[in-house]
């Protein structure tokens, strides 16, 4: 530890363990992190204690820390609205910082004799009604589209009752079904601005209560024996409920939530965010932040950024995990809407399909934003959640053993970055420590000599190899392997990295995860099986092939042991300069002595073993 993170390590172990903010500053004492404390002593010292266990981005952070500041204060509560106003006021480096730069979007209804329904970028003070603003240019457009088409309205930008009879007949959508023909007089002002009416309810409001309310008036239409009326009131019944069968999402129990999704890989955070009210979908957003911090920390300070840039909070909102400070975060809120409001994970039914939906949205956008598939950056995440670890693993590593009844033992790692093979990072492990088979003892060698690798290198802050510390281990085994490693990862101080087992059935396919207290099922969970198929598959591959060279050279020394003057030690020699037996072959006499250990006489007894023929002609 240098000299200046001691000193500021001392400083922080002097603060009180009360709640605060705290405010890190640069060499030029400008503020780059912004952070809230429920005890500032525990929180800030943690920054200036071991680096290694921190992600790049904090250790980035703290490089560049001079000094840092704090306020004291009551609650939890007071630090979170404190720490977001000040970040609102500074705008740090290192803090996240959702950017509300999105262009608006409207529902514009136009129009006072004769009304008109569109889609706008713009609010004007043109006298017309807007409905809005909605950040997702889609969800309105789609909806406009789809009210128009159900309630056959005119799309052709004419005004009324200017253009009416203008021309003598109508266009085609009139003719199929799309637009009721205003142009021509096919219906009246009254039934014209009810259709808008009814669209506008359509778009901002539930579907059964307009479901309700049209067959009202097509029951109606019916006993007035207007049944051309009735007819075209039974089609946008149909047209809704064949709308609101496509949207999975409209018949939701709980008619006004947001749902939050967050999604990390390779250091970047994306937000999701669905809105939702009276039951529809009318509104989704996501952004694109650095992770320094772990999720549910981002959890927390993503949802409080939010909603301190918008006034419409929801009484229900729901989350894809744990959020730090909830209680806090769930005050503030409460306290600016001026109603209870609701933070909760859902675990089945329409609200657990609602999260998975959002999630899958982030998982998408955050592959796309770095250039990965939406299905590998999902896969990780998912495989975060069923073990239990705080973020998505970007680094794994993974081991097998080989050998043929403990002949020839091997090992292999591989290494998945960002769920996709990292085959620079691959390492062969020959088992020096004893002989014969033993998997326990033979993964106690390979680990205890991986992580004496890292602790040469660990300073240096690698991206690969062994100097980079894992996100994950997977060892080819079940919970004797588990707990045969457990004690290495003891000895190294390196308890924080997770380790588990991948179990295969007796078809050789993976069956399960093993940890230290048992198995976890992973057929049910499509996306992390096949990852967790993949990496065993691969890393069986690679310690195979490894142990098929390995048996190969062993098989080849053995035949140049049978010559005079050649045991294990020069056939070993020996194959390390010539690579192949072929080489050997071909090899003369004073090439062959050029072999560490190799004297002429010897040297001449394997030129003459492989050219025995040429010497009898």
């Amino acid at each position: 530890m240098n000299e200046k993170l001691k000193t500021l390590r001392a400083k922080a172990m002097r603060l009180p363990l009360e709640p605060g903010v705290y405010i890190m500053k640069d060499k030029n004492n400008k503020i780059i992190y912004i952070g809230k404390a429920k005890k500032l002593k525990n929180r800030v010292s943690q920054y200036f204690g071991s680096q290694n266990n921190h992600p790049i981005k904090v250790r980035k952070m703290v490089e560049n820390v001079d000094d840092f500041d704090f306020i004291i204060v009551k609650s939890e509560f007071e630090a979170l609205v404190l720490e977001c106003s000040l970040i609102k006021q500074h705008t740090p480096k290192y803090n996240i910082l959702l950017k509300d730069d999105k262009g608006y979007h409207y529902i514009k209804i136009a129009g006072k004799d004769w009304k008109n329904l569109s889609s706008e970028k713009q609010k004007l003070d043109d006298g017309a009604k807007y409905l809005g603003p909605y950040t997702s240019s889609d969800c309105v457009s789609k909806s406009v589209s789809e009210a128009q088409k159900i309630f056959r309205l005119p799309t052709c930008g004419k005004f009324f009752p200017d253009d009416i009879n203008r021309k003598g007949r109508p266009c085609l959508n009139f003719h199929i079904k799309l637009c009721n023909a205003p142009c021509v007089g096919k219906v009246s002002r009254e039934e014209h601005n009810r259709a808008v009416d009814n669209a506008v309810k359509f778009i901002t409001g539930g579907n059964d209560a307009l479901i309700r309310e049209l067959k009202k008036q097509m029951e109606a239409a019916a006993e007035n024996l207007e049944f051309e009326k009735a007819a075209s009131l039974r089609d946008s019944i149909q047209a809704i409920e064949k709308t609101a069968a496509k949207q999975t999402v409209v018949s939701m129990k709980t008619k006004e939530q947001d749902v939050f999704a967050v999604c990390e890989s390779l250091g970047k955070v994306c937000l999701s965010v669905l809105r939702f009210s009276e039951g529809r979908l009318y509104d989704s957003e996501y952004f694109f932040t650095n992770a320094i911090d772990e999720l549910p920390s981002i959890r927390e300070k993503l949802i409080a950024d939010y909603y301190s840039m918008r006034n419409n909070i929801p009484s229900n909102i729901a989350v894809d995990g744990e959020v730090e400070g909830l209680n806090a975060l769930v005050q503030m809120l409460t306290e600016k809407k001026g109603r209870n409001v609701r933070i909760y994970i859902p675990e089945k039914g329409e609200n657990a399909s609602l999260m998975k939906m959002c999630s899958d949205n982030a998982a998408e956008k955050l592959a796309q934003h770095i250039g990965r598939s939406g299905k590998t950056v999902a896969a990780l995440d998912e495989l975060a959640s069923l073990l239990g670890l705080d973020a998505p693993p970007e680094y794994i590593e993974s081991y097998d053993i080989s050998h043929t009844d403990g002949a020839d033992n091997v090992a292999g790692m591989i290494v998945f970055r960002g769920g996709k093979p990292l085959k620079s990072a691959y390492r062969r492990f020959e088992i020096k420590g004893f002989s014969g088979q033993d998997d326990y003892r033979s993964m106690t060698e390979v680990l205890t000599r991986r992580f004496n690798e890292y602790e040469k290198t660990k300073h240096e802050n690698l991206q690969e190899g062994f100097g980079r510390k894992p996100d994950l281990i997977l060892l080819d085994g079940g919970i004797g392997q588990v707990n045969a490693v457990k004690p290495v990862l003891e000895a190294f101080g390196l308890t924080d990295i997770p380790l588990f087992g991948m179990v295969k059935d007796n078809k050789h396919r993976t069956r399960a995860i093993a940890y230290g207290g048992g198995e976890i099922a992973i057929n049910d969970k499509r996306r992390a099986f096949t990852l967790v198929s993949d990496i065993q598959e691969e890393v069986h591959r690679f310690s195979v092939e490894y142990h098929r060279q390995k048996q190969k050279k062993t098989l080849t020394a053995m035949t140049l042991t049978e010559i005079e003057g050649v045991g294990n030690v020069r056939a070993k020699n020996i194959l390390k300069h010539f690579r192949t037996l072929s080489a050997v072959r071909k090899a003369t006499i004073d090439e062959l002595c050029q072999v560490d250990g190799l004297n002429e006489a010897t040297a001449r007894n394997i030129y003459n073993h492989y050219h025995r023929n040429e010497n009898d002609d």
